[in-house]
């Protein structure tokens, strides 16, 4: 659907994009590059790092192993949101990349108690964060994957999931709870 001024609708672009049109692809990375630069620079201070990733996302969606489903409530810019970020958590858990986070963290840090950041890692290292995380009913699991590992606001990942924005709320504190007591 265009808009009033005659632009393609997102869902058009990426119609065009899969049929192989190089200029379809071309205004969808120029309107959504630079959101999705900014966004990921929130997760990560590694600018040259963010900037591959984007390049990385977008080279997904141009070649296709990235499809969007296009359901209803679906939203072309959280699609992007949920690449991107995937990408990213992939790029950080790289060759050495616990020692990056750590030292960016450690940067916006000065106090001397670890940050909640900080306490994940050392208990991916020295405790059974997979088997909790494994341990979660999948409602809770879903919840925590979605705003923590993938980043979303709660209103993003309620879209997401299909659930109201409280019950996203409270089940991220339910998970958090459980998570607490298992790894404690």
């Amino acid at each position: 659907m265009r808009d009033t001024a005659g632009t393609p609708s997102d869902v058009e672009l990426l119609a065009a994009i899969a049929r192989g049109d190089r200029d379809a692809f071309e205004a969808l990375y120029r309107r959504y590059a630079a959101w999705l630069v900014i966004r990921l620079r929130y997760r990560c201070a590694d600018h040259s790092l963010v900037d591959d990733v984007v390049q990385e996302a977008f080279l997904a969606v141009w070649r296709g192993t990235a499809r969007f489903r296009g359901e209803p409530g679906a939203d072309v810019a959280g699609w992007l949101w949920r690449i991107g970020s995937r990408r990213l958590i992939d790029a950080l858990r790289g060759h050495g990349a616990r020692d990056r986070l750590l030292g960016m963290l450690a940067r916006r840090r000065p106090v001397e108690e670890p940050s909640a950041e900080e306490r994940v890692l050392l208990g991916v290292e020295h405790g059974d964060l997979a088997g909790a995380l494994a341990r979660l009913s999948p409602e809770l699991r879903a919840v925590m994957q979605a705003t923590v590992i993938d980043g979303l606001t709660t209103a993003e990942a309620a879209v997401l999931l299909g659930i109201p924005a409280g019950t996203v709320k409270t089940r991220a504190m339910r998970a958090r709870r459980q998570l607490r007591e298992e790894l404690a």
